[in-house]
Formats: structure tokens, sequence, C-alpha cells
């Protein structure tokens, strides 16, 4: 019997995909991935999320991403409203703050930010956080809202978790937890997560698990490998991969669910 995932997770916009997209859904499908949650990053790229979710019936994010900050119309928190309109758009984001690249001034990144942070509190729905070397400031803004949503992608340590967990927020593990160079802590981690807060994603095309085998001669990632993550966080858990998996899909409809939204 086939295990049934859902890839809380994926850059499906990629440029990366362009050539393959219909073929990365399919394989995807034929690897029991039954939903995905389509990542945007920039209002076009939020936008293109949109239609590719209600093409292949997805769901999708509406944001900013830290990256992106300094690029930000003044009218975008308008822009993600109204993409939140739409039934297949169910959280804002990718949002939060990058200390580690810092293609955005920091300044920005908090400010684009708070607003997505307040849009979210304001229209009642989930956040889909990005967080990397910034926690102290994160928490800050986190600690003065009260909001729902998913650490998208943690990489964090203990005390971050810690925080996390206690304000609410759901964890996302992407094939980072597959790396045995710098996802040692990381795998320490993982069975510190409550069931009820763990989410799998792949976040493709990047993150490859390193412990898949074969692996693709694109050396990019794809949604059909989230069956590897859910190997290595089931072995750490002491959990089967069919529970791990249906942790992960009961996790993401409950967090995205939309039926509550007037």
């Amino acid at each position: 019997m086939q295990t049934h995932y859902i890839d809380a997770g994926v850059n499906l916009t990629s440029t990366q995909y362009d050539s393959e997209r219909e073929d990365i859904v399919m394989r995807a499908t034929q690897a029991g991935v039954s939903n995905m949650l389509l990542i945007g990053s920039n209002i076009s790229d939020s936008q293109q999320s949109q239609e590719l979710a209600n093409k292949f019936g997805y769901v999708s994010t509406a944001g900013i991403h830290p990256h992106d900050a300094k690029d930000a119309p003044d009218n975008f928190s308008e822009s993600i409203q109204q993409l939140l309109q739409r039934p297949e758009v169910v959280a804002v984001g990718e949002c939060g703050l990058d200390f580690n690249r810092d293609f955005s001034p920091r300044s920005i990144q908090e400010r684009v930010c708070q607003q997505q942070l307040e849009l979210a509190k304001n229209m009642q729905v989930p956040v889909y956080l990005h967080e990397r070397d910034a926690f102290t400031r994160l928490k800050a803004l986190l600690v003065n809202t009260s909001i729902t949503g998913v650490l998208h992608c943690f990489t964090g340590n203990k005390d971050a978790l810690s925080f996390y967990l206690e304000y609410g927020l759901y964890i996302g593990i992407t094939g980072w937890v597959c790396d045995e160079r710098r996802g040692a802590e990381l795998q320490s981690l993982v069975p510190l997560i409550p069931d009820n807060k763990l989410l799998l994603e792949t976040d493709a095309p990047y993150l490859l698990p390193r412990t898949l085998a074969p692996k693709p001669k694109s050396r990019r990632n794809e949604p059909a490998f989230i069956h590897e993550i859910a190997n290595q966080v089931a072995k750490l858990r002491g959990q089967t991969v069919a529970h791990v998996a249906k942790l992960s899909q009961d996790n993401f409809e409950r967090l995205f669910d939309k039926r509550h939204i007037t």
C-alpha cells in the first residue's frame, strides 16, 4: 500500500523547472504526493504560484521573502490581501528575516516582515516563516503580535525550537535533516518536535537530500523525493514512515484550513 505525502513547501515557480514543470508534478503524484504548498517569494512569484496551485489542485502562499524585501512595492500588503481572497492562497509568506545572506538591508527586512505579520493577524491566516541567523530579531517581532503558522525549513538550535513551539508554530523539516555534515544538530532536535507540530517539506528544487540514492543527474530536488525526508525523520523519531507522513498530512490540513476565514 502506497504511503501518501503532502509537501509543505515547494518552489514550483523556479526557473529550474521551466522545461518540465508538468513532469515534476506527474512524478510527485506517482510518488504519492497528494498536495503541495507552492511558495511565493514576491508579488509576481506569488501570483504565479496561485495560478499553478489553481491549475494543479494545490495550495499556495503570497508574500515577500526577506531576500526580496528591498524591492517590495509600496502597496505590497494590498496585493497580498487580494491574493488571499483566492481559495488556493492559504498563508502569508514566505516572509521573515535572513541575516545570513543579507540580500536586503536588515531594517527593511524587519519592516516588511512586520507588515506581513500584522496582515496575517488581521486576516486570521497562517504565516509561512523564514528565519536564518536572525532568531533574536524574529523573536522580538513575534512576541509583539499573535499569529499562527510554520517556521519553514527549521535549522536553528534548541533554544529557538523551544521558543517557536511555545509560541505555537509548526516546524517544517526539509532535506537539511539528511545532511550528516551540517544537519547533526537538527537531527538531535527532530525527536523533540511534538507529533501535532511536525511538517515535512522539500523546499524543492533546493536541499536535495544527501541520503538519496541514486541521485538525479540534475542534482536538483523535487517533491517526489519527500519520501527520503520522511524516512530520515521516522528513523530519528522511532516512528514508521507511514505514521510520520500521516502526522504531517493531518497537521498540514489543520493549519491551512481556510473554512473558518470569512
